[in-house]
Formats: structure tokens, sequence, C-alpha cells
């Protein structure tokens, strides 16, 4: 078995509480240093994320891990009629909460809430998204279970996450980027010593492409699919509730 990768080594909290801290940590930079350290690749990957919902007019979705909110806000701009998101840390949410106060948006809600232990009822969801929040879940196959459970029957996952580009010369450009100048930058900007050293380790130990859709049907979805993005330095995958 592969050791657990957590933000903080030398912490005696469990990953799920580091996690949270970690984002606490990094939240009034978060979303710049998305924009800086992806080049404005990541709206691309936004979009290919949201147009998988499709039709989204008149469903309710909920948006496991949400963050700040930038998926959300998409799927509300784009005609869903409620969106839900949920994220652990508070902090992140806090700064989703400002922007959303300011935009006059009415069909959104931003709240606490944990993917291993969410609190809706089963078949609650039309649609549920997660963008670079999977592999964040202190237990992938119990979050996966719970998505499942508060999904209606034939409703669709979507689920961004990074992946490990495997063309040359994409793959030694990625690996070295991700090795050392995002943890730089990250940093430098955020303030936090190990934030952006976490996220290409966390990248590494997923269990991307192949592997993930083997765990999706496993727990119990069917007709998963996996797109490469941008070389393979993310991964769209969708699948569904029987």
């Amino acid at each position: 078995m592969q050791k657990k990768v957590v933000p903080y080594h030398n912490s005696k909290k469990d990953k799920k509480e580091q996690v949270a801290e970690m984002f606490d940590n990094i939240s009034n930079r978060y979303d710049f240093l998305n924009s800086l350290l992806s080049l404005g690749t990541h709206k691309y990957w936004q979009r290919r994320l949201t147009h998988s919902i499709s039709p989204i007019e008149g469903k309710h979705i909920l948006d496991v891990a949400t963050g700040t909110g930038a998926i959300a806000f998409a799927l509300s701009a784009k005609g869903a009629k409620q969106i839900i998101g949920i994220d652990i840390s508070q902090q992140m949410l806090n700064v989703g909460l400002t922007k959303l106060e300011s935009s006059g948006i009415k069909n959104m809600i931003l709240l606490p809430g944990d993917a291993e232990n969410i609190q809706f009822e089963n078949n609650s969801f039309d649609a549920v998204t997660v963008a670079y929040g999977v592999r964040n879940f202190s237990n992938l196959e119990t979050g996966l279970r719970e998505i499942l459970r508060v999904l209606k029957p034939g409703a669709q996952l979507a689920v961004l996450e990074f992946s490990k580009p495997k063309i040359f010369p994409i793959k030694q450009l990625f690996g070295f980027y991700s090795r050392y100048a995002i943890p730089f930058i990250g940093r430098l900007v955020a303030k936090d010593q190990r934030a952006y050293s976490y996220l290409p380790e966390s990248v590494q130990q997923f269990p991307e492409g192949e592997s993930f859709l083997r765990i999706l049907r496993q727990e119990g979805f069917i007709n998963a699919t996996c797109k490469p993005l941008t070389f393979g330095i993310a991964s769209l995958y969708v699948a569904y509730k029987p």
C-alpha cells in the first residue's frame, strides 16, 4: 500500500484536517495562483468540465470541494436551476461568499461540507462536479460512494483532476515545472512552505486514468470515461449512477 500523501508531514492531524488547514492558509491567493501557475489554462479545463453537464438547464447540481466557487459560478452562468457548493475549508468558502454577495446570483449556495459525509439525502442531485478535489479526499472510495448516494438514478458525475503527461517532451517539461517551479512560486506568493509542494506530490500519488476509472466502476458508477486535456496535464472523468 502506498503511503498517504499529506500537506504537512510533521503534523499530528489527519489528512482531512491538514487539507482544510492548507486551503485556509492559501485562500486569499488561491484564485490568483491558479491563473498564474496554469498560465490561464485552468479556464479552458473548467469550461470542458461545465460543458460536459449537458443539458444543464433546470438541473440541481452539487459542486464538491468547491473552494472559492469557480465551478459553481460557471455552472450558474450556464443556466442550472440551483448550484450548491460544499467545502471543508471555511476560509476558501469565505472568499467565494464575498464574490457571491457582490454578484447578485440567486441560484447558488456555498456551504461547509465534507465529501466523505455529504449532508444531503439520497438521490438529491441531477449532477455532481468535483474540480481538483478527489485527490484530496482522505478516503477516495468513501467520497465516491457518498457522491453516488446523493446522485439521482441516471445522473452524472464529472471530475476534473490533474494527471501526469506521457508524451515527450511534455512529460519532462511538466515534471520539472511541477517539481521545482510550482513549489517555488507557491512559497513566494502564498507564504505556505508546504501547500504547493503537496500539489505535485498528490498528483504523483493519485490513481489516474484507467486506475481511477476502475475505482469508479468498483464503487458502482457506470459508463465511466476519461478525456486527457492539454497533453494529459489534466483529465476529465465522466461517469453515471445506474
